[in-house]
């Protein structure tokens, strides 16, 4: 499972490879307004998302679906 990281996460390049613990911690999701599985995974860094605010990152399909409904 890997994840696209902002560009403060990022470092760049310095981030690739290392590994994140993450889970989903609210919000909505397409109109889902409890979209949250209350598990946690592991992903591995593995590009940027120059399109990410300082707050966000992007999940692969496969680790976004493990901790969200999508």
């Amino acid at each position: 499972m890997i994840v696209a990281l902002n560009g403060g996460l990022f470092d760049n390049k310095g981030a690739c490879g290392k590994r994140y613990r993450v889970r989903c911690t609210g919000g909505t999701n397409a109109g889902v307004p409890h979209p949250c599985t209350g598990k946690s995974i592991v992903v591995t860094a593995v590009d940027l998302c120059p399109g990410c605010a300082d707050n966000q990152i992007d999940l692969s399909q496969e680790a976004f679906s493990m901790i969200a409904n999508p």
